[in-house]
């Protein structure tokens, strides 16, 4: 199915290419990367356009292809070292410097293969006084005055200062192997090394396991700039873009001052920085930005040369984190010195001139310390990415840290570990109106339980929503691992700012930005409400409700092997025997069986002595339990712990869902059949049901507010169906057209007998038939509520909400309800709604 959003995002192109004959601009539309290079430079940066003969993955792949070639060569001596019994803190440290050593021969702050040769012409090839002279050169590297009679070659190493150097460490002890290690390290290209991802590369070289799969330990670019875009970077790109446009110089110049200095003085904190890529990739943009500055005051300038190193001001101590584990907020530390120095080499390269910060003056403030123990440092934006962790995954430590941030006069039992960071910030934000947020979380947080606990208090506290990108897949590079479904969320005090909603077709590709006048904690254009957890739907339709529960320790369950055995044994059981459908079962239309001996009369049971036996297994194993509830139930061993039964044909869903899937797998079954309490199960549900739950409008709002069981939809009849707004008062004609198009449907799966409903609804092997009937299907159920189309889902969603508004607006009549918006033929129907039958359980 081909939605209009899909078409508008096929037809963007992916890069825009301008010149102004001494400047070319290259823009990556997908991950908003910026490159302006000169005219005159365009054979040395050749490859950033390869993309036009189709070399850009290829290129990407060889940069990746450094990255991981490095981190594992360092890996390698990480782990020769630690083998020697040189371990710990000072470990950490000594690869930390070392790294240091092979970037800074490689981009100017050493001359050209100092290092290198430093390493070959004056140690030992066995290695034995090599750990002797690495601890000179680090000694020497921290001193500014330095013995008139030092060595001649480790005094022509540059004074670094910066404190990166200044700890003694216990020297360590190489070998002829480990010196060669050290020395085949210099012969990686250190300067095409990406600071924002070689930081948490390098990270993974303290775990063998993990280095298995370097790719994974990183955040994506890409994914980073849709965060810091929308944060503060488009809005300051914008505003640059307009100051030059002013035509008379002397105005421009002073809007060009106030602009650069405003820059300057922006302040950012990532409270769960890690190997700080946040903040690497923030740095850098700003650095460009202030690079453009600079350009244009030259440009303006009638001085033919001209001091530019005087015009620099940003610079990394505008920045901050929080990094619990020793290692990471190091390696954050050394990776944002890294990348000033290659912007720093950038605007060398730009003007002609030289220009280094050498000796380290300055550096990012980053703590080595619990963000949720921590006071954060107010400071203009805070961003990055806390950790993913289920509330029913937190450690004790982790639990005794949400209980010091999250508020005493609220149940934040549910909320995950994540939230704590929004609270924190929010507290900050309270007190600080001109500070802004913006957190990557897993979409838990907009969905379930968790939406009204968590941004109930937040917009309490006089906050909102900003920009938002609803849920997408936060890829790893590494192969077969799996996606986490996250969305970014920027909020704040100020709601007259211009609001974004960020719309992903199945969750990937490039954002649809979709402006809102209110962006809600479900991530839609809707007034802030949160959907209460209900025993009865808000519309008239029959109830849905769990399946049976058994309890019996498998006691009762039979392939159909076992089934055929067990009747040779004793056929009198075999009418007892039904067909069982757990939530694996009906989608993948697997064979059980459910010996259910419920209604077997005490007379008929005492010829049955096998049975017999299982009821006895049954019992002492419910009697065994730590369950009181299941304890209780021990004297009724035949009886499901809840139940459920029907006269006649159901419909079924299952609770686990894979995200996947367009739609979920719903089915009528028959009386016969069993359920478990792994299906949501509806009696007395006609085909009219079965369209509209089948339906894109249900689906989409089951995706957005519903629950997840890992990537998985985990569908929730209290928060889910019972707040689900059913077409109001639909027609004969509207109903019969659901009716027809429904049908439609089941007859295009009867036409593949042979297929189960996880073929059927695997995206990748959904008939074409099928997808048309759903597709007819979608038009039916849209006519009912009075629209033909819809742009997008989230358009689809905040449709919903309005009428969720409607439904529950407190002493206004139900039946005099009316959607707000119109249909192409600007009516809606009004039938009587569908009346509610009684099911019994």
């Amino acid at each position: 199915m081909q939605s209009i959003a899909k078409v508008a995002q096929d037809d963007l192109p992916r890069y825009v290419i301008v010149c102004d004959f001494e400047h070319l601009h290259l823009l990556d539309i997908e991950t908003q990367q910026q490159q302006k290079i000169l005219v005159a430079n365009l054979a040395d940066n050749i490859e950033l356009f390869g993309f036009i003969s189709g070399y850009e993955t290829e290129f990407r792949q060889q940069q990746e292809a450094v990255n991981i070639a490095a981190a594992e060569r360092m890996g390698r001596l990480h782990d020769q070292l630690k083998e020697n019994g040189y371990d710990g803190h000072e470990l950490r440290v000594m690869l930390i410097r070392l790294l240091f050593c092979l970037f800074a021969e490689d981009t100017q702050i050493f001359n050209k293969n100092q290092f290198y040769n430093f390493l070959v012409q004056r140690t030992q090839q066995d290695g034995s006084d090599l750990a002797a002279w690495i601890s000179q050169l680090f000694d020497t590297l921290n001193r500014e005055k330095r013995l008139k009679n030092l060595d001649e070659q480790l005094n022509a190493f540059a004074y670094i200062n910066g404190e990166l150097f200044k700890e003694v460490i216990p020297p360590a002890a190489f070998d002829a192997k480990m010196r060669q290690e050290l020395i085949d390290a210099c012969a990686t290209d250190w300067q095409a090394i990406s600071p924002e991802i070689f930081g948490a590369l390098f990270q993974s070289v303290m775990n063998k396991e993990e280095r298995r799969n370097l790719g994974a330990h990183y955040t994506s670019e890409q994914n980073i700039l849709k965060m810091i875009n929308s944060l503060f970077l488009q809005e300051l790109r914008d505003e640059l873009a307009t100051i030059k446009t002013h035509k008379q110089v002397s105005v421009r110049a002073a809007k060009l001052d106030v602009f650069h200095d405003k820059i300057a003085q922006l302040t950012f904190l990532d409270p769960a920085c890690g190997c700080g890529n946040f903040l690497v990739v923030a740095y850098r943009e700003l650095r460009l930005l202030e690079l453009e500055v600079i350009e244009q005051i030259q440009k303006d300038s009638t001085q033919l040369i001209m001091d530019v190193s005087a015009l620099i001001r940003c610079n990394v101590n505008q920045f901050y984190g929080i990094e619990i584990e020793e290692f990471p907020s190091q390696i954050a530390r050394v990776a944002m010195w890294l990348i000033d120095h290659q912007m720093n080499l950038l605007v060398s390269d730009r003007f002609g001139m030289h220009y280094a910060r050498i000796p380290l003056k300055q550096s990012a403030t980053i703590l080595n310390a619990n963000a949720l123990q921590t006071d954060w440092p107010v400071t203009d934006y805070i961003l990055g990415n806390p950790p993913f962790i289920g509330h029913q995954w937190r450690s004790a430590e982790q639990q005794n840290d949400v209980d010091l941030v999250f508020p005493k006069d609220k149940k934040f039992g549910k909320v995950d570990f994540v939230g704590a960071w929004f609270v924190k910030a929010a507290c900050i934000m309270k007190d600080a109106p001109k500070t802004r947020t913006a957190f990557v979380s897993t979409n838990s947080i907009t969905q379930g339980e968790q939406v009204g606990i968590l941004w109930g208090w937040i917009f309490e506290q006089n906050l909102c929503i900003q920009f938002a990108h609803r849920t997408f897949q936060w890829q790893s590079a590494a192969t077969g691992k799996a996606a986490v479904h996250c969305v970014i969320i920027g909020f704040g005090q100020d709601n007259t700012l211009k609001k974004t909603i960020f719309d992903y077709e199945d969750g990937k590709g490039l954002p649809l930005p979709i402006s809102a006048n209110n962006i809600n904690a479900y991530l839609v254009d809707a007034k802030n409400q949160f959907l209460e957890s209900r025993r009865q739907p808000i519309c008239s339709v029959p109830e849905m409700v769990s399946g049976n529960k058994p309890i019996d320790g498998g006691y009762y369950f039979f392939t159909e092997n076992e089934k055929s055995d067990f009747i040779k044994k004793e056929p009198i059981a075999e009418p007892y025997f039904k067909r069982w459908l757990g939530g694996e079962e009906f989608i993948n239309n697997t064979v059980c069986y459910f010996l259910h001996l419920a209604d077997v009369s005490p007379k008929d049971l005492a010829k049955m002595p096998e049975s017999k036996k299982l009821i006895q297994k049954v019992k002492e194993y419910r009697a065994a339990s730590p369950s009181l509830p299941t304890q209780k139930i021990a004297d009724f061993p035949t009886k499901f712990h809840t139940s459920f039964t029907s006269t006649e044909n159901y419909l079924a869903m299952p609770e686990i869902s894979s995200e996947r899937r367009v739609f979920m797998p719903i089915a009528f079954l028959g009386k016969s059949v069993l359920c478990s309490n792994k299906l949501r199960l509806v009696a007395d549900a006609t085909v009219f049901h079965f369209g509209v739950l089948n339906s894109t409008m249900h689906m989409a709002w089951m995706r957005t507010i519903t629950g997840r069981l890992k990537s998985d939809y985990q569908y929730s009849v209290a928060i889910v169906y019972n707040n689900f707004p059913w077409p109001l008062n639909p027609s004969d004609k509207q109903k019969q057209t659901i009716e027809a198009a429904a049908q439609t449907v089941l007859d295009a799966r009867a036409a593949h007998p042979e297929c189960s409903l996880a073929d059927l609804y695997d995206p990748l092997t959904m008939p074409a038939n099928l997808l048309k009937a759903h597709q007819q299907l979608d038009k039916a159920v849209d006519a009912a509520y009075g629209k033909s189309k819809f742009a997008n889902e989230a358009e689809r969603v905040a449709f919903l909400f309005e009428l969720y508004q409607q439904y529950t607006a407190p002493l206004q009549p139900f039946d005099k309800l009316r959607a707000s918006q119109k249909s192409g033929d600007d009516s809606v129907a009004s039938v009587e709604p569908v009346k509610p039958k009684k099911i019994k359980k």
